[in-house]
């Protein structure tokens, strides 16, 4: 083989076995390397490991050695209270067994108490009995003898005694009562004004006299049979009266007409219409007067109805004094007497106000105001103390103080000079009385007092009644009128019988 073909040869063995050799060293000397790495990463694991343990024993100790402080204390704590427990026990003990000695050392005395007690019941009966013997007379006997002779002797001195006191008492009561009435009338001044029987209504023009009355007076009838009041048209210019002793109805019949004056037209069935509006209007009208009172006297919490109804005394009179400014004047009375005799003013101003509320029902109920006013305020849940007072003042001696209260005020608004006139409240009564006979008659749907008493118009149902049991309802309520009542003049009775048939077409 030539030798430019073996040298290269030889050369490239030579490179492999170096390379190979070489490859060898290296990798044993990486796997040194490795292995020594692994071992320091042995040997600091190990290590941090033994620290690890280290740090978790002396923890694990730290917590037995707090735990056992904490148990220690406990059981001290524990000990501590049980020995104060102990000592307790035997103080109560102790107070238990002083407590039953003296208990006994008591019982022991209350007998000793017994016995001599027992001894001297025993030693008193005997000398009662021996001073019955000496003076031949009984112990009940000798008493009243007693009594009489000291009974006589001093009679004369006790009557005296007696007789002062009670006339210096009543004189400074009644100086005391003087003093507190003058002042509470001081302090108040209301105004009063009586009412009428009448009221003007102001027209445009005269002619509307003539639209007013309607042909052959079918529309001043129809006004006169709705409201139940009389219109009075004279020779008065521009001008017509409503006559009628019942406010309520005068001011229906007044907002009425002022309506049919605005309106222009003015027939049956429009009128019919217009009466049903003014009774609303005044419903509405009735619950303000009511809030109005309540809000001037600052009182709150009363139920919307009986503040309705009290609006209604606003159109009630009694002696021609409008009944809603008298309650709102006794509960100002009534307030001011309470803060002189230290009442609770504003459940004195309450039980003022609606002292008279039972005048707004007695007209359609029957029974006497204060019963009625006391069974309305209880079925509105007011205190038994204020409905109380609706009949405290028409008593003769109260059995509360604010009854009496409510009557002195009561009296002192009814007294005044002006307040009340006996013959307007005669006058109504006459009229109410005259209404009371006809609607007592069976088929009478309604009767009004016109003229001033000296015609009854009343209206029966055509269904029930006839035209000769019209004849005889008339003659029997002018027959009832002259047996039970007295009344001036003549009084004309004329009963109304009327059908009304209505049909719609469409």
């Amino acid at each position: 083989m030539p030798w430019n073909i073996i040298v290269p040869l030889i050369t490239g063995v030579a490179s492999l076995a170096f390379g190979y050799f070489a490859r060898k060293a290296i990798a044993r000397g990486q796997a040194n390397s490795a292995e020594t790495q692994a071992e320091k990463v042995i040997i600091d694991a190990q290590a941090k490991e033994q620290d690890i343990l280290l740090k978790a024993r002396e923890k694990a100790i730290k917590f037995t050695e707090d735990a056992k402080k904490e148990e220690d204390a406990i059981r001290r704590d524990l000990k501590d209270a049980q020995l104060r427990l102990e000592k307790r026990e035997n103080l109560f003990d102790q107070k238990l067994l002083d407590i039953q000695g003296q208990q006994t050392k008591l019982q022991e005395q209350a007998a000793r108490v017994k016995e001599t007690q027992d001894e001297a019941d025993a030693i008193k009966l005997q000398q009662i009995g021996e001073l019955e013997k000496i003076a031949q007379l009984p112990r009940v006997e000798a008493e009243a003898r007693l009594y009489k002779l000291v009974e006589d002797d001093i009679q004369d001195s006790l009557q005296a005694r007696v007789m002062k006191l009670e006339r210096e008492s009543s004189e400074f009561y009644e100086k005391e009562v003087k003093k507190i009435l003058t002042t509470v009338v001081y302090r108040y001044a209301g105004s009063h004004a009586g009412e009428t029987t009448t009221t003007a209504v102001a027209l445009p023009n005269e002619e509307m006299k003539g639209r007013i009355i309607g042909k052959a007076g079918r529309n001043i009838q129809t006004i006169e049979k709705l409201t139940g009041c009389e219109l009075i048209i004279d020779e008065t210019p521009e001008s017509i009266m409503i006559s009628g002793f019942s406010p309520i109805r005068r001011q229906v019949a007044r907002i009425t007409l002022e309506k049919l004056l605005a309106d222009g037209r003015i027939h049956p069935a429009r009128i019919e219409e217009v009466v049903e509006e003014a009774k609303k209007e005044l419903a509405i009208d009735v619950r303000k007067a009511g809030e109005d009172a309540l809000y001037q006297l600052g009182i709150a919490g009363l139920d919307p109805k009986l503040v309705s109804i009290l609006g209604r005394l606003k159109y009630r009179t009694s002696y021609g004094q409008n009944q809603l400014l008298h309650a709102t004047e006794v509960a100002y009375l009534s307030g001011m007497l309470a803060d002189e005799l230290g009442v609770d003013p504003i459940q004195a101003r309450k039980a003022g106000l609606l002292h008279d509320i039972g005048k707004a029902i007695d007209h359609d109920t029957q029974g006497s105001h204060p019963e009625l006013g006391y069974q309305l305020m209880k079925k509105f849940g007011l205190p038994e103390e204020i409905a109380y007072c609706s009949i405290a003042h028409h008593e003769d001696k109260p059995k509360t103080l604010l009854g009496c209260v409510i009557k002195a005020a009561d009296a002192i608004s009814g007294a005044r000079p002006g307040a009340r006139r006996d013959s307007y409240e005669q006058y109504v009564r006459r009229l109410e009385e005259l209404e009371k006979v006809a609607t007592s008659f069976e088929g009478v749907e309604r009767a009004y007092a016109i003229q001033a008493g000296r015609e009854m118009r009343v209206f029966v149902r055509p269904q029930e009644v006839d035209d000769y049991g019209a004849y005889n309802i008339a003659k029997g309520i002018a027959k009832k009128i002259e047996t039970e009542l007295h009344v001036p003049g003549e009084v004309r009775v004329t009963v109304i019988r009327e059908s009304r048939v209505i049909e719609y077409a469409r």
